[in-house]
């Protein structure tokens, strides 16, 4: 495509993803559907552009301000996935002059949101947690995630995928913390690789499989993942439970369990049982009431802990429904204990980042069941091998003031860790 044209389809995809009408990964998908022609190259270039503007939307828009021409076209320009000499080709004089200026402005020179690019609600919840460290999580927040992928372990070891994986010219390395992961560079086509066709692998963030590893799921082991989802750690669990035993699938969308289907059959598990369910409270959760040995609540939330990946969240996210959502994520959280047996296992976790979806929730389910007992989840992961599990358990403070006691909870943070941003807290019921 020329160099022009491709600029003007970028301006309007911006566009399209600035409307916040949809998830920013859908109106993607949705451009590609209605432009077939588009080459992957392309589409790569206008992908990664809208996000780029998503990411960084609060200094484009103040450097869009200045220079000449359609909003749009001006932060496409800024916001470029692409070689510079490719982009200056399809540039006017006076737009060449103007992209100079905006890469001449020193970091140091910008005002806070224009360094944070976060809404102010959320850089002030993030600064109360973090002091200083925050300036170095919103410069990772501002970039790409990395493409972490889970090697199934029921069909070959972790070192046999990354040679396989090698060998068709996709370098990756093995996951710092994670014993299932390897972390890819750049975005190559896995769909393609023989790894993916079989099953061997799937694209699962490293920290998620964390989530997972915590869960702790035995052969023969009866395990509920109770907001399954697309079913990435329903996955997870059946290969750790060698395709063995009972794993319940729950979730209220019947569309995102249609998603798993295939991911299952791929992965060649025979003991995953997906059902939608009506709600947490619904019959199918009753019957198995006190008889399971594993539940994992890997519960709706405000997602921010993805905004490398999703980064129109921050945009779309606003505080009164995460307040919605810590109404729920209790809710469902004490139905889903209600499945658990005595001695069983119970795991909560959320991809956020926010306290009150995370330390709050865990005290107030400890404080509303003492038959409840915390685990603390860094003697449990190095209990399981995890290396350093320590540093993935630092204390935070909670809005109480209080600071929680060492290692309870899960905590892994895009800056710290290199994963999107994860909570978890365990239980044993007594």
């Amino acid at each position: 495509m020329h160099p022009k044209a491709l600029l003007d389809a970028c301006a309007d995809l911006v566009r399209l993803v600035l409307q916040f009408e949809h998830p920013a990964d859908a109106v993607v998908s949705r451009y590609f559907r209605e432009h077939r022609s588009l080459g992957p190259r392309e589409r790569a270039t206008l992908a990664e552009t809208a996000f780029a503007v998503l990411r960084k939307k609060l200094l484009f828009e103040q450097l869009a301000r200045s220079g000449s021409g359609p909003k749009e076209r001006k932060l496409a320009i800024l916001g470029f996935f692409g070689p510079r000499d490719f982009l200056a080709s399809a540039l006017n004089d006076t737009e060449k002059k103007w992209l100079a200026t905006c890469d001449a402005i020193p970091a140091d020179a910008l005002m806070a949101p224009h360094r944070h690019n976060l809404p102010e609600w959320m850089a002030q919840a993030l600064q109360a947690q973090l002091g200083e460290d925050f300036w170095d999580l919103a410069e990772h927040l501002q970039q790409p995630g990395t493409l972490d992928l889970r090697v199934n372990m029921l069909q070959a070891k972790r070192s046999d995928i990354q040679k396989e994986l090698a060998q068709a010219g996709i370098a990756s390395e093995p996951t710092p913390y994670s014993p299932w992961g390897l972390r890819l560079q750049g975005k190559p086509a896995l769909q393609k690789t023989d790894a993916f066709t079989r099953g061997a692998i799937e694209v699962q963030d490293e920290g998620s499989q964390l989530l997972a590893l915590l869960v702790d799921a035995h052969r023969g082991e009866m395990v509920v993942d109770f907001c399954a989802g697309a079913g990435g750690k329903t996955l997870a669990l059946g290969a750790a439970m060698r395709s063995t035993g009972r794993l319940y699938a729950f979730d209220v969308s019947g569309h995102r369990l249609d998603a798993l289907k295939p991911r299952m059959a791929r992965s060649g598990l025979s003991n995953v049982h997906p059902a939608a369910i009506a709600h947490e409270r619904d019959e199918r959760v009753k019957r198995l009431s006190g008889k399971i040995d594993r539940v994992l609540v890997d519960a709706p939330c405000s997602g921010l802990g993805t905004l490398r990946r999703n980064p129109d969240l921050k945009w779309r996210q606003k505080p009164q429904a995460v307040q919605e959502l810590t109404e729920k994520q209790q809710a469902i959280l004490q139905s889903a204990s209600r499945l658990v047996k005595s001695g069983g296992r119970l795991v909560y976790a959320t991809c956020s980042v926010l306290p009150e979806e995370n330390e709050l929730i865990a005290q107030a389910f400890s404080a509303a069941n003492p038959d409840f007992m915390p685990l603390n989840v860094a003697q449990e992961l190095e209990r399981l091998k995890v290396p350093d599990a320590a540093r993935l358990c630092t204390p935070e403070m909670a809005d109480s003031g209080q600071i929680q006691a060492s290692g309870m909870y899960l905590r892994l943070w895009p800056h710290r860790h290199g994963t999107d941003g994860f909570f978890a807290a365990a239980w044993v019921k007594k």
